[in-house]
């Protein structure tokens, strides 16, 4: 049985097929997802630029830059989690686009639901996993939650107390809200203030902290952070070894 998603995932569809887009952003918007297109990796890439977003939907077979090669790229950067499509069963594609770095692959024709299905094992496998080891990446931004170190595009960014507490009790649970009283619980501060370290802190990292693209408020069950993983080489997921 499908869950809806607890909050709403922004995904990006990449393909060179009108309808194909078409269809999925229909479906995938009923089932809780919020969704955009592309219709080439060029597209992807300027969206990408402005959109954060949470999982890529990518056709392999695109003319010019293909779903293999800008799947490639997009590991170089970061570890977005990237579900591949191909209307090929042949296993050495479906290999090649495990190796350079996707989380999964459907062939087509597919059932809409197993897509669903998959899409929400990727995201449940990118956002709960163990910190210990792991340094938490969002956009230009590293954060270490055992040494409360956040480095951003210039460098060391200095947090008062209050902020590096805020920030690691969201770091415990990356992607997934929070509420305000376990944020006040979790940090030792009164309710209250929450939203005024909140401010405080967005105004250091977010480009635009009144349209905030990793402190995120979450209607009605406080705040969240989006930020993914990044393991030391001998500290990766069982999934990924």
């Amino acid at each position: 049985m499908i869950q809806k998603p607890d909050f709403e995932n922004h995904l990006l569809v990449v393909d060179d097929d009108n309808r194909i887009r078409s269809l999925l952003k229909k479906y995938l918007s009923s089932h809780g997802f919020r969704v955009s297109s592309a219709a080439n990796a060029a597209k992807a890439r300027k969206l990408m630029e402005t959109l954060h977003f949470d999982l890529l939907i990518i056709d392999i077979m695109m003319p010019g830059e293909s779903g293999l090669e800008l799947t490639n790229s997009l590991r170089e950067q970061g570890n977005i989690p990237i579900l591949l499509l191909t209307a090929r069963a042949e296993a050495d594609e479906r290999i090649e686009g495990l190796r350079l770095g996707a989380d999964d692959y459907l062939v087509k024709p597919f059932e809409p639901e197993e897509l669903v299905l998959r899409i929400q094992a990727i995201l449940r496998r990118s956002l709960r996993f163990e910190l210990d080891g792991s340094i938490l990446v969002f956009g230009d931004w590293k954060f270490n939650p055992a040494t409360r170190d956040l480095q951003g595009p210039g460098g060391r960014v200095s947090l008062t107390d209050s902020e590096a507490n805020l920030l690691s009790a969201l770091a415990k649970t990356p992607g997934e809200p929070v509420s305000r009283l376990s944020l006040s619980e979790d940090t030792d501060a009164a309710e209250r203030s929450v939203d005024v370290q909140m401010a405080r802190l967005r105004r250091k990292i977010e480009a635009d902290p009144k349209n905030p693209r990793f402190l995120q408020t979450v209607r009605g069950s406080g705040y969240r952070l989006l930020a993914r993983p990044e393991f030391a080489e001998d500290q990766q997921p069982e999934q990924n070894r």
